[in-house]
């Protein structure tokens, strides 16, 4: 009888672990760390904190519930590649029916809280950015075109319009910044990962564009999109939503960032293109941790 309650603790943690790798936890951190940003943007001082936990929950278990889906659709193609086939569906540490139920409720539950405790705006927002990453995404755009991760992008892009309609219950200019610069972020950062991994994506018929358009052409457009994201991510300071702070901070990264994409189109390599990948994690990380320490901090 002792002996099983330790049993039962572990299989317990282990079931735990599986449905929480199921929810793309790194993803879905990011996708809460950016949507918390846009919520301290749309106030001059703090955000409440029954709103903010109440806005945190919210999104991440929507983020999560769609995670679980994206895994749940894509469980075949995640079996054969390197990068995914140690995911629970794969592995069969999770069953199918278990996935759906789990993802349902989830989401559910996520929704529910954004509709009581926030907004119907920010709910509806939210509910609108789940069905374009769960279904039209990964189910109609992942397997019909090359240009899936640009268009697609669109519900990344999302959360910081996410958090500023829990803050002021409407879409403003200023989230629609913060979503173009996530929005011109995603092809070179996405791209960067399908270039050595392409290998793995042509083998599953997955139309990436390094699989459809070959190695040159997907690096000048990451150059092509690089170029943008510049442009893009230097508009906060000039429609003076940020300050020096800001601007000193997203000169330095950005170059950066050229430096990286200009070595890789000049001479590829995989290493240098996972480099590149996870510098643009970083990226996107220091540049709206630098919009919020502006806002509160202007010089």
């Amino acid at each position: 009888m002792s002996a099983s309650l330790p049993n039962k603790l572990q299989a317990l943690r282990a079931s735990f672990k599986s449905f929480y790798a199921l929810c793309k936890p790194r993803v879905t951190a990011l996708i809460v760390f950016t949507a918390v940003i846009g919520m301290f943007l749309a106030t001059p001082g703090m955000v409440p904190w029954p709103l903010l936990v109440a806005t945190t929950v919210g999104i991440a278990f929507s983020s999560g519930a769609a995670a679980a889906f994206n895994c749940l659709i894509e469980h075949k193609i995640d079996a054969v590649m390197a990068r995914t086939r140690a995911r629970p569906l794969p592995t069969g540490q999770v069953s199918h029916a278990e996935t759906t139920i789990f993802a349902t409720i989830l989401g559910g539950v996520g929704l529910a809280i954004l509709y009581i405790f926030v907004n119907p705006l920010t709910m509806w927002l939210t509910f609108a950015t789940f069905v374009g990453y769960a279904v039209i995404y990964t189910v109609f755009l992942k397997p019909a075109t090359p240009m899936n991760i640009v268009i697609g992008g669109a519900s990344g892009a999302m959360p910081p319009i996410l958090g500023w309609a829990a803050v002021n219950n409407t879409v403003a200019p200023e989230s629609l910044i913060m979503f173009l610069i996530i929005f011109a972020w995603t092809p070179p950062h996405f791209w960067a990962l399908a270039l050595y991994r392409r290998e793995e994506y042509a083998k599953v018929g997955m139309p990436m564009l390094p699989v459809t358009h070959g190695e040159a052409f997907t690096l000048l457009h990451i150059l092509l999109y690089t170029v943008i994201l510049v442009a893009v991510s230097l508009m906060p300071y000039g429609l003076g939503m940020s300050g020096l702070i800001y601007l000193i901070s997203v000169l330095l990264l950005d170059a950066i960032f050229l430096a990286y994409v200009i070595g890789l189109y000049r001479k590829y390599s995989d290493d240098l293109a996972k480099r590149t990948f996870r510098y643009s994690i970083i990226y996107l990380t220091l540049l709206f941790a630098a919009l919020l320490v502006d806002h509160y901090w202007k010089l």
